[in-house]
């Protein structure tokens, strides 16, 4: 219950909607894929609630996401699973280490990006990353080391999943996943300029990290 408790009604909905697709599309990789997204779930809550009232003084703490919160960060890994699945019934012949690890990566690079969001805002001041100018906690696109510290932590915590494929494989998720959080940043500076929201953000995220991830696996 913890896991939902940062999620309103609408987001609780969708996230177990998101859960039995993933599950179901999964296979034989059914409970693996819904483990890794459910842990997800489990360590947003926890950086949520990291030093809460601090971010309620900052005005940064967001308790109850919605349904769009869980579709910015679920659809990436539900498209994966759902390859995963076609692969299988319509002999697409991709590897199917390639959509695992792929789906995987999109799970780091959200988790990432939730890590270095909830936790970097309450140390040092964060630097819009394309224009290096000091800006404000919270602001989309700011980043600051402890942030990136601790997303690739977030990123590495996930991507330890992945240990049947061996230690370069987790790496290879975990720098995917960092990837993936420091486009966000990119996207964030452009969502400052009224140019997408955090839900595009977050997607891109995702995208980028399973994209970076599976090409890079298959290009070794």
């Amino acid at each position: 219950m913890k896991t939902f408790l940062t999620l309103d009604a609408f987001g609780v909905v969708l996230a177990i909607v998101f859960g039995v697709l993933i599950f179901y599309f999964g296979g034989n990789y059914g409970l693996f894929f819904l483990a890794v997204i459910l842990f997800f779930l489990v360590a947003s809550a926890f950086v949520t609630e990291f030093r809460k009232d601090e971010k309620k003084a900052m005005r940064l703490y967001e308790k109850a996401r919605g349904w769009k919160n869980v579709f910015a960060n679920g659809i990436v890994p539900l498209l994966a699973a759902a390859l995963y699945y076609y692969n299988g019934v319509a002999s697409l012949n991709i590897p199917a280490n390639v959509i695992i690890i792929a789906y995987v990566a999109s799970v780091a690079g959200a988790t990432a990006d939730k890590f270095s969001s909830e936790v970097g805002v309450l140390f040092g001041r964060p630097r819009m990353l394309l224009s290096m100018k000091e800006v404000k906690p919270g602001v989309s696109g700011g980043v600051s080391a402890v942030g990136f510290i601790v997303g690739l932590l977030g990123s590495y915590l996930i991507s330890m999943s992945l240990m049947q494929f061996g230690i370069e494989i987790i790496l290879l998720s975990a720098a995917a996943g960092l990837i993936g959080d420091t486009f966000d940043s990119v996207f964030g500076f452009f969502e400052e300029k009224g140019i997408g929201n955090k839900y595009t953000s977050n997607i891109a995220c995702a995208i980028t990290a399973a994209a970076f991830a599976a090409l890079v696996y298959v290009a070794l």
